[in-house]
């Protein structure tokens, strides 16, 4: 860390001052003085995380350490715009506490995640291309005066790019990218340790990398994005097409309307020919784009998340055809590229994360004593590791 024995003693002191870490049993070692072993204090007070995607949002209680105690899914239309959505989000999240006992009182922070550009300074997205009615809209001061806590807000790509490094198939990297494929293709990006979000907290828009500049319609207003190629939508729309060609499918017995990515994952794992090479397709699309980031930042993962992820080898390994393919030898031999470990809950983890390292910040400048009430005794009981 760089710094001297002295200073991190001070530091270590204020965070066993208030409660935020503890020492556990010392290691015994063959010779000399053992070490004393440093552990977060799980009971010094409750988050929540809150993962909001296209059709979908993830919400989950945890502790300190970041375990989760309670989760549920629940449909949301993003379309929507915020005036319906965000009041969902809120109650949704008092809910949760309600069922598990929990009062709003006791949260210290909640991390948010959104599929579109966040400006992390003002709390809110810039010009999103599948969040009609959210431009500028400040969704983290809306929040932080509903919930009574501290919120962080980031783009979901950077949170599952964060969970996956924390606590996932990114464990021990410098450097990676994560790219979630869902309705939408974003990617997260760490370098240096770091989420990097750009000036103004648009890096990683890998989705709306013109792969033909003759191709169909993006919905950002340009033509031919690696998103109207191979995100979930576009997959769709290949699937319907597919079925009304009269092609012998197993998509063929989904009605129009219920026919998603996520359908079309799951013929192809039963292995549906016309399936297969629909997802084969969109991974040799997000490979190209893949090629062009690992030439340029070098990363020593690229982990790949998101619904469409769910796919399988059908997707990765077509997606690390096309990055062998296309990529410089040298950065190509040191970038192993993998399937999110953590699945649909590599963003909601990041969020988790982000909530937690803001409520450890508070508890250190505020000195917040810690609440006695803070983990009834029915949590405890229901308490499940993430």
């Amino acid at each position: 860390m760089g710094l001297t024995r002295a200073a991190v003693t001070l530091i270590v002191n204020d965070l066993i001052e208030n409660e935020v870490i503890f020492e556990a049993e010392s290691r015994a070692i063959p010779s000399g003085r053992p070490p004393v072993v440093l552990e977060i204090n799980p009971k010094r007070g409750l988050v929540a995380a809150v993962d909001m995607g296209a059709t979908h949002m993830n919400i989950a209680i945890a502790d300190f350490s970041a375990k989760i105690i309670a989760e549920k899914s629940l449909p949301l239309d993003i379309r929507n715009g915020p005036q319906i959505c965000m009041p969902e989000v809120s109650r949704s999240l008092k809910e949760l506490l309600a069922e598990n006992g929990i009062s709003q009182s006791q949260l210290m922070a909640v991390g948010i995640g959104v599929p579109g550009p966040v400006i992390t300074d003002a709390g809110m997205v810039v010009s999103p291309p599948i969040m009609p009615g959210w431009d500028g809209y400040p969704i983290r001061k809306t929040l932080e005066q509903e919930l009574g806590c501290a919120i962080s807000l980031n783009n979901d790509a950077e949170l599952g790019a964060l969970g996956e490094w924390a606590y996932g198939a990114g464990r021990g990297e410098k450097n990676l990218a994560f790219i979630k494929v869902g309705s939408g293709i974003g990617a997260g990006l760490i370098i240096n340790q770091q989420i990097y979000g750009g000036t103004t907290g648009s890096a990683g828009e890998i989705g709306h990398i013109t792969i033909d500049e003759n191709g169909p319609l993006c919905t950002c207003g340009n033509h031919g994005c690696l998103e109207a190629f191979a995100g979930g939508h576009a997959i769709a729309l290949q699937a319907k097409k597919l079925v009304e060609s009269g092609k012998r499918t197993l998509l063929s017995s989904i009605p129009m309307e219920n026919l998603t990515a996520q359908e079309v994952a799951k013929a192809a794992r039963r292995g549906d020919l016309p399936a297969q090479d629909i997802i084969m397709r969109a991974g040799t699309f997000i490979g190209i784009a893949i090629a062009g980031l690992v030439n340029l930042f070098n990363p020593g993962a690229v982990i790949i998340g998101g619904g469409v992820a769910q796919s399988g080898d059908l997707l990765t390994t077509s997606i690390r055809q096309a990055v062998g393919e296309r990529s410089l030898r040298a950065s190509g031999r040191g970038v192993h590229i993998t399937t999110a470990m953590l699945g649909r809950r590599s963003s909601l983890m990041g969020a988790t994360v982000q909530a937690v390292n803001i409520a450890i910040h508070d508890a250190i400048e505020k000195k917040n004593p810690v609440s006695r009430n803070s983990f009834p005794s029915e949590i405890k009981q229901a308490s499940t590791s993430e």
